[in-house]
């Protein structure tokens, strides 16, 4: 016995697709004109930088060598920065991502660009100071290569 054959129906109601509306990329940025209040707002989502005022933002911006920022259009939703001599030695400061784009690898874009940023390409030793070591094992750097010390001025003060 033969299987009855298909047919197929066509509907009298047309098919319209939905519209998806994306959501545009993220982008990087080195050069790019940083907002100190979104920089103070996006350092509010870490225990490590809660109390930063946008004019403690604005000072700190005008003094660092180099940023690498994350944008979802105008938004600023990753950061990271350097201080540096540009030939021996550089520090990697306050790498964040927003808490709702975390886990999709924009953290680690931004290391990696300041890495590799053409303007850093002498530079012997980058260094930092992380309460994530795994993350920055993952890309490369290692705990056994130096010891650090640290003069906190809110610790001295108390001792005074």
């Amino acid at each position: 016995m033969k299987p009855a054959p298909m047919t197929q129906r066509r509907s009298r109601i047309p098919y319209n697709k939905p519209t998806v509306a994306l959501k545009p990329a993220v982008t990087f940025a080195e050069q790019r004109e940083i907002d100190p209040a979104q920089l103070a707002a996006l350092f509010q989502q870490a225990p490590w930088a809660k109390g930063r005022s946008v004019e403690d933002a604005r000072e700190m911006l005008a003094n660092t060598d180099l940023t690498v920022s994350a944008w979802d259009g105008d938004q600023l939703i990753g950061f990271g920065r350097v201080l540096t001599d540009y030939v021996f030695r550089a520090s990697i400061w306050d790498v964040i991502v927003a808490k709702g784009y975390q886990g999709r690898k924009i953290g680690t874009e931004i290391v990696q660009r300041i890495l590799h940023h053409p303007r850093l390409k002498k530079v012997e030793l980058f260094w930092l100071c992380t309460r994530m070591p795994g993350f920055y094992e993952r890309l490369g750097f290692s705990s056994q290569e130096q010891t650090g010390m640290v003069w906190a001025r809110s610790r001295q003060s108390r001792l005074e």
